[in-house]
């Protein structure tokens, strides 16, 4: 069943960087350049996101993805 997840993409090397958090130069310039996108949630959680295609347009904005949840590993239905 598909839930919310409502978050931040970013590149999947700064995820993890507090000072990259919410960068999104950084996250589109990386991204752009084949780092794979995640989806970090307002609590700091990361999810890595199965189908690229969808989530890669999104780069450094602030989203609402629709999707199922396996692991720490989205499936994107939809981007808002």
């Amino acid at each position: 069943m598909a839930a919310e997840f409502k978050g931040f993409v970013e590149d999947a090397n700064c995820a993890t960087k507090p000072a990259m958090k919410d960068n999104a130069e950084c996250a589109e310039r990386c991204i752009k350049r084949g780092t794979a996108a995640v989806l970090v949630t307002e609590d700091g959680k990361v999810y890595k996101v199965a189908n690229q295609d969808k989530i890669v347009p999104h780069a450094g904005k602030k989203v609402t993805v629709i999707g199922q949840l396996a692991g720490d590993t989205l499936t994107v239905e939809e981007v808002k």
